[in-house]
């Protein structure tokens, strides 16, 4: 089974999307900060990290820069969830490593789920 982390600080979206991962046959990890998502990466090494860039103690592309500087985390593929639409955050997470920048009001969870199943296979 693949396994999912989730780094996520709004506890409803957290809820919903280990929901939606969960019925859609992942295992989900998940953190409320980046702290905790950055230890639960290198413990868990997860197939795939959801991450919001809004994030408690350290954000999410301090999150993405530590992760790809990690010989332990760098290969795992990561998919940006968040508010932010400017095209200089987006560009920056896609240079700092990300696969896919998603704008949380743009997708539904189903859709989600999708783009995570084409990233993994």
């Amino acid at each position: 089974m693949k396994k999912i982390l989730i780094i996520e600080d709004e506890a409803a979206l957290q809820h919903a999307a280990t929901q939606a991962l969960k019925t859609g046959g992942f295992e989900v990890l998940s953190a409320i900060d980046g702290e905790e998502g950055l230890r639960l990466a290198e413990a868990g090494l997860p197939d795939l990290i959801l991450l919001d860039i809004i994030l408690p103690k350290k954000d999410g592309f301090e999150v993405l820069s530590e992760l790809k500087a990690s010989d332990k985390t760098k290969d795992i593929p990561v998919i940006v969830l968040t508010n932010l639409e400017s095209p200089g955050d987006v560009e920056k997470a896609l240079e700092l490593g990300a696969k896919t920048y998603l704008v949380k009001l743009n997708y539904r969870l189903e859709e989600i789920v999708e783009k995570i199943k084409e990233v993994i296979g």
